[in-house]
């Protein structure tokens, strides 16, 4: 049995985290530690009516911390909600961000920080070629992240992920300093979290980290973190999923999803290729997308992905080291937490199948892909997984 209690660490890897249960108690030190004394608090409508909010702030505003409250973010951020959050930031004459929430929030508020003190639009800062040099650093407010959901690991993370408005595509906004300051994980604050969202977030973390393994290019360290992050889900997600309440299960996911996004500096794939427009275009729940395309593209880069997909399977002890063994464990994990089949169970047409795997070729993470990706093998993808071809 493990204590929860010994779950406790001050990691730099690779940005200074304070985890473990109880932590958030030390807000408003860690804020007062980077020399913030107006913080905005980005969140969502939903977190935003809960205690957990309501006692951050007030712990804050007790040290003597001036703290205004953002609370428009919605599921895949738009470029709105970051310009309506810097309007706040502005507004209230902030200096720094507490970015409380899952993966969307926290892209949010990494997008308000940086734009904080820039005079050029948010597109400028798109994750092509140099763009990021355009930013000036000294106008980039730090951040203290406060994941509340195991998945995204967007709290050791250099970019956000918005959605563009006009052409219905997501935009990978990044520069070196939006890497949040300190990061406070906390699982005790993400012990609500309803069994769907717990399930989707926890294949969203696998997926970084089965992408991030197989991903081409030699990195032996988001190799490793990769491998060992899988082995967390493969432990303890059913757990999480099954009860809520279970805090190791929930403090060995957080970490999970901090690897998984640690990993993937390395590179992504098909699976996010697809799934991104797919969030931009259908409004899906990022990791539940990335949950039901997983298979379909560990199979169309099956011939690639042999050797690390053999080594997750002794890794993770299976009855046989090979990709079928992998598949299995994959499908039946998918089943246990109610992940639907495919993508026409939850609604998705065929009909755009040429205007997704459009916008998939043109995605930043099709470019690290294990076999080379282009519009046709995309569709055909893309149609698969709405059919349901495995």
């Amino acid at each position: 049995m493990i204590d929860p209690a010994s779950l406790h660490g001050d990691w730099n890897y690779p940005t200074p985290m304070r985890f473990g249960p109880g932590r958030i108690a030390e807000l408003a030190d860690t804020c007062m530690s980077l020399g913030i004394e107006h913080p905005l608090l980005v969140t969502d409508p939903g977190l935003a009516g809960l205690p957990m909010v309501s006692h951050a702030i007030a712990s804050t505003e007790a040290a003597g911390l001036r703290t205004g409250l953002f609370a428009d973010v919605q599921g895949n951020p738009v470029g709105r909600n970051v310009m309506d959050g810097l309007a706040a930031y502005r507004g209230g004459d902030h200096d720094g961000v507490i970015a409380f929430g899952g993966g969307s929030v926290i892209d949010a508020a990494k997008a308000i920080a940086l734009m904080a003190g820039q005079d050029r639009p948010l597109w400028d800062f798109e994750d092509v070629g140099d763009n990021w040099q355009r930013a000036d650093p000294e106008g980039i407010a730090p951040v203290v992240a406060v994941p509340t959901t195991a998945g995204t690991g967007s709290e050791v993370g250099r970019a956000s992920v918005i959605v563009d408005e006009v052409s219905k595509t997501k935009k990978i906004i990044f520069h070196p300093a939006m890497l949040p300051a300190t990061v406070i994980s906390d699982p005790e604050l993400t012990v609500g979290l309803p069994p769907d969202v717990t399930a989707a977030t926890g294949m969203d973390a696998l997926a970084h980290c089965v992408e991030a393994l197989c991903a081409p290019g030699f990195h032996p360290m988001a190799d490793g973190i990769a491998l060992e992050g899988a082995r967390l889900v493969h432990d303890w997600l059913p757990r999480a999923y099954a009860d809520g309440r279970d805090l190791a299960a929930r403090a060995y996911m957080l970490v999970a999803a901090s690897m998984g996004a640690t990993a993937f500096q390395k590179g992504l794939g098909a699976v996010h290729a697809i799934s991104h427009p797919v969030g931009a275009i259908y409004g899906v729940h990022h990791g539940l997308a990335n949950a039901i395309v997983l298979p379909y593209a560990l199979c169309l880069n099956r011939a690639a992905i042999e050797e690390p997909v053999q080594r997750l399977a002794r890794l993770l002890d299976l009855p046989d080291p090979s990709f079928d063994s992998v598949m299995a464990w994959l499908l039946e994990l998918r089943r246990t937490l109610g992940i639907p089949e495919c993508l026409g169970d939850i609604g998705i047409p065929e009909g755009e199948a040429d205007r997704v795997a459009t916008a998939a070729a043109a995605d930043p993470t099709a470019t690290t892909n294990p076999v080379p990706l282009d519009k046709i093998n995309l569709k055909s993808l893309f149609l698969d997984c709405v059919q349901g071809n495995l």
